[in-house]
């Protein structure tokens, strides 16, 4: 689909990987998506976390231009993740490509599972 008439891009991952630390540190997650979404010109608008008795953890952040969202499973050494940014504004297929590819690098991760629907 041309990303002039989309809506704008939702990329849903499904990744695994060998640092399990990484998926039990919900607060060294968000302050690397804040860094990150501070280079993308986009505005969060609320945040919200909750960490399982595993230390696993889920997360989601509203933006003004959509939203982000996290889920691990460390005893599977896997997590899923999903990325929307409207198009409301300015075409953002860009921005939601560049950010799924810096979580998979932030995770060391392998993708398992990677959908691109374009709303």
């Amino acid at each position: 689909m041309e990303t002039s008439t989309s809506k704008g891009l939702h990329i849903l991952l499904t990744l695994e990987t060998e640092s399990e630390a990484l998926l039990l540190d919900s607060e060294g997650f968000m302050a690397f998506t804040e860094s990150m979404l501070a280079t993308k010109d986009v505005e969060i608008v609320g945040v919200t976390n909750h960490v399982f008795e595993n230390q696993s953890f889920t997360s989601a952040v509203c933006l003004k231009e959509s939203h982000l969202c996290i889920h691990t499973w460390p005893e599977f050494r896997q997590l899923t993740f999903d990325v929307f940014l409207c198009n409301y504004t300015q075409d953002n297929t860009e921005k939601v490509e560049k950010i799924a590819d810096e979580v998979v690098e932030y995770f060391k991760a392998k993708t398992i599972q990677k959908h691109k629907i374009y709303r």
